[in-house]
């Protein structure tokens, strides 16, 4: 009696971790973005954080949500990218507002249906970033559709989504060596993206997720770390620029 006592609270105790490692999946997404967002709240700049992290993320999470048509991977997944999505368009809107706000003379207006290369991801208004993935999403969700039975090409478009987030980091890499410095950016968004990679990656090879997905987690943790030592290298600098701002 006593066994089966025990391994009945086994079971529910291995169901509570299932889920709390499920939500932490959903959620804990999310978390990194909350100190950038509030650190771009306060002190009304963001030219430290790279938009186009939000444009990596996008289009991974997008591509993900079309990979789960053609090979069905565990909802919470499916789940994160949805929510994904969401916070980088908060993001996104926060960034823009800012960025007009800043604005000594008022620019010329850039709008996605410019068309204009120099200009793509830089436009002044909110709704041309809706739209851009709004045609990135129905282009990607024709070709699927019609390609859905080639298995091949599901394959792909799984590593494309997981290479695509494993790429992550990059934009801000490029953004901090630009700058010599990573003043604007938030060390704690980074810090939890590393610890938040790390678990994620952990959960791909426990869960036996598709291989796509643990191997470049594996890679996004390197490119986590590689920011991290940029924070270290460009201190000197950072110091300097946070000083600039403030006036000391």
């Amino acid at each position: 009696m006593d066994w089966i006592i025990s391994d009945e609270l086994g079971l529910t105790v291995g169901h509570l971790v299932g889920w709390g490692a499920a939500g932490a999946m959903i959620i804990g997404g999310i978390a990194p973005y909350i100190p950038q967002y509030r650190q771009i709240k306060k002190t009304q700049d963001a030219e430290g954080f790279s938009l186009y992290v939000c444009l990596t993320l996008l289009i991974a999470n997008t591509l993900r949500i079309l990979f789960w048509f053609g090979k069905r991977y565990e909802i919470p997944l499916l789940l994160q990218s949805i929510v994904m999505n969401v916070t980088m368009f908060i993001m996104i809107h926060l960034c823009v507002n800012v960025r007009k706000k800043n604005q000594i003379i008022r620019a010329r207006e850039r709008i996605f249906t410019d068309m204009d290369r120099k200009y793509f991801w830089a436009w002044t208004d909110f709704q041309s970033y809706v739209d851009c993935m709004l045609v990135f999403s129905v282009l990607g969700a024709a070709i699927t559709y019609l390609l859905i039975e080639v298995s091949p090409f599901v394959e792909f478009i799984g590593f494309l989504a997981v290479f695509t987030e494993a790429m992550l980091g990059a934009p801000q890499i490029i953004k901090n060596h630009q700058n010599k410095s990573t003043e604007g950016m938030s060390v704690s968004m980074v810090i939890m993206w590393t610890c938040g990679d790390v678990f994620k990656t952990a959960y791909y090879v426990i869960r036996e997720a598709p291989t796509q997905f643990w191997v470049c987690g594996g890679l996004q943790v390197m490119l986590d770390i590689v920011i991290l030592l940029q924070v270290w290298w460009f201190r000197h600098n950072t110091a300097a620029a946070r000083r600039l701002r403030r006036g000391d």
